[in-house]
């Protein structure tokens, strides 16, 4: 069940991302596409095989990702690697972000950091980011949410700046802790919200420039409703399917196999949103049983160390 998840979620991301930037396909090509069978026949599917490849770096190597604009630029370009010429390079003129009314006519919402200002603004970012990211003094989730705004109103590419704002919000929860995207798509929930989606960075966008804008409707959509959303989704698929015995038990000790080799009680809850902490309490002890685990701090703060990978 849960490996069905995440294959679901991994056809469904790369689906709803593309189709939300104007890039579709049919739906037996993406998922031909997705598991490798077939190779891109057009440039919509160059561009599904490159987000279908950088998906699967993300959710695969999270762990050995760090965040910079080196790293940024070599997503993007793997990204296009289907598409010549076009990933891994800041855009070389400005751009502007706008909106197609229903005569046909474009407004201009946003107008984002000059080209030429583009790599020190990224260098800026992640320099400010990666700090308060180390310091520990603001809640991650808030953290992710401000990179992932900054970087759309910097909007550095002159393609693909939204799909790669949605795999950096996905690398980035991982890092956090928050493993749900493995198995719910965040781009298909991002898909559903769409206009709130628009209007929350509509919202946080103005004032940007001079830095007054505010993040709160960015946060309030992010977290209120596309994390909070998945998650729900996720209790909710899982639910109907853990009645099963053991299936809870395999769902705990495969996110005890992904985890670090130490690693705290609040890292295995967040991996397992769906279980209670009785169920967790009784894996942990089964695990510490069988020596696969020792608890190494005891209280509030626990903290384990695997001491055998194998089952």
């Amino acid at each position: 069940m849960i490996e069905a998840l995440r294959q679901s979620a991994i056809i469904q991301s790369t689906e709803s991302s593309n189709r939300i930037e104007g890039v579709v396909a049919p739906h037996d090509r993406i998922k031909e596409l997705v598991a490798g069978r077939t190779k891109p026949q057009n440039r919509s599917e160059q561009e599904i095989a490159g987000y279908r490849d950088v998906l699967t770096t993300i959710h695969t190597r999270h762990q050995h990702i760090p965040l910079s604009s080196n790293v940024v630029l070599q997503l993007h370009r793997d990204l296009y690697k289907f598409v010549p010429g076009q990933g891994g390079r800041w855009k070389a003129g400005d751009n502007t972000i706008t909106e197609k009314r229903a005569d046909g006519s474009e407004v201009v919402r946003f107008t984002p950091v000059a080209a030429h200002r583009t790599s020190q603004a990224m260098d800026d970012l992640h320099a400010r980011f990666n700090a308060a990211w180390q310091a520990g003094d603001v809640d991650r989730l808030l953290l992710i949410g401000a990179y992932v705004l900054d970087f759309l109103c910097i909007h550095p590419f002159t393609d693909g700046n939204g799909r790669m704002a949605r795999l950096l919000t996905l690398l980035l929860l991982y890092k956090a802790g928050y493993e749900v995207g493995r198995y719910i798509s965040l781009e298909t929930m991002v898909e559903q919200h769409k206009d709130g989606y628009h209007d929350a960075l509509y919202s946080s966008s103005q004032g940007w420039h001079e830095g007054k804008h505010s993040l709160t409707p960015w946060w309030q959509f992010l977290l209120g409703v596309n994390l909070l959303a998945a998650y729900q989704e996720f209790e909710q698929r899982v639910g109907s399917h853990t009645a099963r015995r053991g299936a809870k038990r395999q769902l705990i000790v495969d996110a005890v196999d992904r985890l670090p080799k130490h690693f705290r009680y609040a890292d295995l809850e967040r991996a397992c949103p769906a279980v209670s902490r009785p169920t967790i309490n009784r894996v942990l002890a089964e695990l510490r049983r069988k020596r696969r685990i020792a608890c190494v701090k005891a209280g509030r703060d626990a903290t384990w160390e695997k001491r055998d990978r194998k089952r």
